[in-house]
């Protein structure tokens, strides 16, 4: 159970640092409208991509080294994001009206405290899973060697 939870974990982190991401390029038009820059192209988006994604590398707290490193089978994993603003959609967003601009980042945020709050309640499960699992070994009802008996 708990290597399920860490798995469906990495998943929903995964879909976390997308969302992030996304939200950080649609903030970036914002800052841009509201500058009174000029509208960019897919270039210039690109260039700016180190500077605009740069703003959330690191994150507070002690963090968790992730057991499994990749997200697996992510085949509707997306959805919902690409739903809101797809890959497509970014290179577009100078078209969109401002009131449209600031819908997508409104339904972003909303979508990444979604998934924040889903990562905080399996953390909470995978400390209670892990603190059974240690609890079992300490008191000798579970062992290494049952592992291998299966």
């Amino acid at each position: 159970m708990r290597a399920e939870c860490q798995q469906v974990e990495v998943v929903l982190s995964y879909l976390r640092r997308l969302a992030q991401g996304r939200l950080d390029i649609v903030a970036d038009e914002l800052r841009r409208r509201t500058d009174g820059g000029a509208p960019s192209d897919m270039h210039g988006l690109v260039e700016r991509l180190p500077e605009i994604l740069a703003e959330h590398v690191t994150s507070p707290g002690p963090g968790r080294l992730p057991t499994y490193f990749e997200p697996g089978e992510l085949e509707g994993v997306t959805a919902q994001l690409d739903a809101i603003v797809d890959t497509a959609a970014l290179a577009e967003l100078p078209e969109l009206t401002d009131d449209d601009v600031r819908g997508v980042v409104t339904r972003l945020t909303e979508l990444e405290h979604t998934v924040s709050a889903q990562r905080r309640a399996l953390h909470e499960n995978i400390d209670a899973l892990q603190a059974e699992l240690t609890r079992r070994y300490k008191t000798g009802e579970a062992t290494v060697e049952s592992l291998y008996q299966r």
